[in-house]
């Protein structure tokens, strides 16, 4: 089947029982055994262990990015976290440095603990990559594209090529919440493991907190499974099913995102009071430089229609300065290094009326 319909039927099949087009919400925390040792269904005993409706998400999630296995998690960063907690102690990771702030906290702390031995580099210095790889031959080899807030895109076939070549036990981690399975499969490329904060644009409306895992890989699949159920950082049904029904309109709504960002780049690349601005091509996200951090915050606070908040991908047009927000955890020292100061803005465009944005973007600029 092609994306689309993926996402319109994918674990939204009618219910058997009663026909019901919309699948029932399983709000429940435990189940009745037809004898004791015997759940119905053979497998159906404690919502921790497994819930159906956290069921149909994890299937759709797996039919999405094309594998066989997907998890679901009380957040993108339990889903991370799940994954690290896989790594034997001194293992290596090795990762994105434009990266998401929480990320990047999480594996800092691990470090810190000495759980974890942690190598940030530039993915697209591709001759360094190599080296690396070869040098450190990491468990993980981690990383976002487009890349968060700066908006690189990482030649990820080319990065899997480089593991197979020179550490070809190294698992490769890719974060997808950004382009979504409408713009890439990640494991069509080799990619390991796939990761995402369901909370952006899979479930798409901002009223929800989750986190996904995909992977083809049956080993990784039943480790991630233990935790999942040993740690318990499971999202609860009702999440589960707004996740799965904003994931029937996920390629229209990316379709009207990358409408309505272009269109806001376009504007941006041209005007004379910005500096630079940091569009992929597709996607409702980008990021644009003026030329100081005072421009940036008067932009941000003029903006009517745009709202100032963390989070991204909803049906609605966020606006966030990174190095005040998202990645205000990361050393001041770094975020500059990285490009990642109070001049750079960070916006998530929604599925308004384009004319509408194009306005209120007009209108903040015209008070710098």
């Amino acid at each position: 089947m092609k994306i689309g319909t993926i996402c319109v039927h994918s674990g939204l099949e009618p219910d058997a029982e009663t026909g019901a087009i919309s699948p029932p919400i399983y709000q429940t925390s435990t189940f009745v055994q037809d004898e004791p040792g015997k759940p119905k269904g053979g497998k159906y005993d404690y919502s921790r262990t497994i819930n159906p409706t956290r069921e149909r998400l994890e299937r759709a999630i797996a039919d999405l990015e094309g594998v066989r296995f997907g998890l679901a998690f009380s957040s993108g960063m339990s889903a991370i976290d799940t994954i690290l907690k896989t790594l034997d102690v001194s293992s290596s990771v090795l990762c994105e440095e434009d990266s998401y702030g929480g990320t990047k906290r999480i594996l800092r702390y691990y470090e810190r603990r000495g759980y974890l031995k942690v190598h940030f580099a530039n993915f697209t210095d591709y001759e360094n990559l190599e080296k690396l790889v070869r040098d450190i031959k990491p468990s993980l080899i981690w990383f976002e594209t487009p890349t968060n807030p700066l908006m690189k895109l990482i030649d990820i076939e080319r990065v899997v090529k480089i593991r197979e070549n020179f550490s070809p036990e190294s698992l490769v981690v890719v974060d997808n919440t950004f382009a979504t399975p409408i713009f890439q499969r990640p494991a069509e490329y080799g990619v390991d493991i796939v990761v995402h904060s369901g909370t952006k644009y899979l479930a798409g409306h901002s009223d929800v907190i989750i986190g996904l895992i995909a992977t083809d890989k049956e080993d990784v699949y039943g480790e991630f499974k233990f935790l999942q159920n040993a740690a318990g950082a499971i999202p609860g049904p009702f999440d589960c099913f707004l996740t799965l029904r904003g994931i029937r309109t996920l390629h229209l709504r990316m379709r009207a995102h990358t409408e309505n960002a272009k269109i806001i780049a376009e504007f941006l690349r041209d005007h004379p009071k910005v500096k630079e601005v940091y569009y992929p091509g597709f996607g409702g996200m980008l990021s644009v430089r003026f030329f100081n951090g005072d421009d940036a915050l008067k932009f941000v606070r003029n903006l009517k229609i745009f709202s100032v908040a963390e989070s991204l991908g909803g049906v609605e047009s966020l606006v966030s300065i990174p190095a005040l927000m998202t990645h205000a955890s990361l050393p001041q020292e770094e975020r500059i290094k990285r490009g990642i100061d109070e001049s750079l803005v960070r916006i998530s465009v929604g599925v308004e009326d384009p004319d509408d944005l194009l306005e209120d973007i007009k209108s903040a600029i015209a008070s710098l």
